[in-house]
Formats: C-alpha cells, structure tokens, sequence
C-alpha cells in the first residue's frame, strides 16, 4: 500500500489510520526555532464523521487509503437502503440511510450522484450541487402580499420540505442548492 511522507500532507488528503480512511480537511506546518519541523493536522474519519486533532515530524509517514469516486445513478429507495447503480461498471451499491443523511432530500430517480468507496465498499454519496425539483404541496399566497421577502414552506417531489418565496405554487419548478439546502431560483417550466 502506498504512503505519504510528511512533505506531501496537504488538504484533502485520504489517508489510513488504525484501518479507517480520514480525509485531512486542515494541515499547518510549524517550524520551531530549535528541533524538527512539526505538521498539525486535523482528520476527518471518512466512516463516523469524527474529526482528530494529530501532530506529525518531519520524516513520518501515513498510509494511503483505498479511496475512489465513482459516478453512480440513483436507482431507487427501499424501506431505510438507497440503491445506486455504477454508471460504467453497472455494479449497485446500497447505502443505509444513515450513510445518505440529509441528501435523500435531493434524490430523484436516475439522478447521477458521485459515491465515495474504500476498500470497494461505498461509504458516502454526494448529489449534484444544484438540483431542480417540483413543488407537489404549498398554500397559496397571499393576495395583495408583495412584500419582497415574503417566504413559505413548500414540500418537493422527493417529500422534503424547502423554504421558498411567497409567489411560488403547486407544479413549480425549483432550483436547490445542495450544500445549505437553499432555493436559489423558479425554473421556467
């Protein structure tokens, strides 16, 4: 298995501690007026979502970790497991819903998705940035309402519910941004 030495540490990083993958998400070099030169790292464990604080000298090294991103399609979900298939390999993977998290709210069927797996067992999935869903549930606004930030709540295709302004109505399509989970605009439909 490959390694890195000290000198190639940098941010995003996969690497393997005590047989888990972490993701370096924050690295500082320190040199000391006297001795060796000292790495601060911060790791996130790829599996729990912890996060460690550990320091390196110069001249350690950490193991590679067995990662890779592939490009998946978004099957289908049955009872608490979301089925993706390998867009080129056409292998199905399942993750649990605790594995997809707050990303079920964006997931329509065949929505290409990017997974992430170590040791060729898939550990996280990521939707596109933006995605466009329709509004299937949302009271209607106001009459004579036209205050400039006038919001509801509105509930989307994949059963989430998303804040959206005071115009929008049933059988509307939204822009979401999947990072914060915010609408960005009305797709014309």
């Amino acid at each position: 298995m490959p390694s890195y030495k000290t000198s190639d540490f940098r941010k995003g990083l996969k690497v393997q501690i005590d047989g888990d993958p972490y993701l370096m998400i924050e690295m500082n070099f320190v040199k000391p007026g006297k001795g060796n030169a000292l790495y601060k790292c911060k790791l996130r464990n790829l599996l729990r979502g912890t996060v460690l604080d550990r320091t390196y000298k110069g001249g350690d090294e950490l193991e590679a970790a067995d990662i890779e991103d592939i490009d998946v399609q978004y099957l289908y979900r049955q009872g608490d497991m979301f089925v993706f298939m390998n867009s080129e390999t056409f292998d199905q993977y399942e993750l649990t819903a605790e594995q997809v998290d707050d990303a079920w709210k964006y997931l329509k069927d065949g929505m290409k998705c990017s997974m992430m797996l170590f040791n060729g067992n898939p550990i996280t999935m990521e939707p596109p940035i933006h995605v466009e869903l329709e509004i299937t549930q949302c009271e209607p606004g106001a009459k004579g309402d036209t205050a400039t930030n006038v919001t509801k709540p509105a509930v989307v295709e994949t059963g989430a519910e998303f804040t959206v302004p005071g115009f929008m109505k049933e059988g509307n399509v939204i822009k979401v941004d999947t990072r914060t989970g915010q609408y960005v605009e009305r797709v014309s439909n």
